[in-house]
């Protein structure tokens, strides 16, 4: 088997169902899932399994979803299978109250960055919001896109953002804050008490 296939040489590739002109916008939201899936890759290698095991295993999942998200978004057949549910949204969620709790308390904006890992994600986390941003195009240009995978990703990048707080805080390596920024977070970690 080729890697090549020559079939995308006059501007369009295949998507499920159908060929699609390789700058609509289906293929740009799918596209920059497949950035973001890119990212998290880059961020796995390296961290260290032993002081992050947790990480590294919603990050594999997340990969799966993304894929999962990526299939659902390149999918024009008239009846669809749903790969992506409501489940890792829900999981989500979860997650981030746990890691709210083991990052220190914030107050201001962060500069993003820090250790390696800290650093791809946050790319990743941006690159989120610009998929975001293209799903909801798409949205907007065809009526029959699922809400789901703009709520996974919406919630997706508010994990990211967690997580690399979280890996910055294991490696004990400080936030930078942003040095003009007011106080914009009020109680943002449930302290527990002892």
């Amino acid at each position: 088997m080729r890697l090549y296939t020559k079939s995308g040489d006059k501007g369009q590739t295949s998507v499920i169902g159908g060929r699609l002109d390789k700058d609509d916008i289906r293929v740009e939201a799918y596209g920059t899932i497949d950035e973001v899936n890119s990212f998290v890759g880059k961020a796995i290698s390296e961290l260290d399994q032993d002081v992050f095991p947790d990480i590294v295993a919603d990050l594999e999942k997340i990969q799966h979803e993304l894929f999962d998200c990526g299939s659902e978004l390149s999918n024009i057949k008239e009846k669809r299978d749903h790969k992506l549910t409501d489940e890792p949204i829900t999981y989500l969620e979860d997650k981030m109250d746990e890691l709210i709790d083991e990052a220190p308390e914030l107050e201001r904006f962060i500069l993003p960055g820090g250790s390696d890992a800290s650093a791809s994600i946050h790319i990743a986390r941006t690159v989120a919001r610009r998929a975001e941003r293209m799903i909801i195009s798409l949205m907007k240009a065809e009526d029959d896109i699922s809400p789901v995978p703009l709520k996974y990703v919406n919630r997706l990048s508010d994990y990211f953002f967690a997580a690399a707080r979280v890996i910055n805080a294991r490696l004990n390596v400080p936030d930078v804050e942003y040095a003009r920024s007011a106080k914009v977070f009020r109680g943002t970690n449930k302290k527990k008490k002892d």
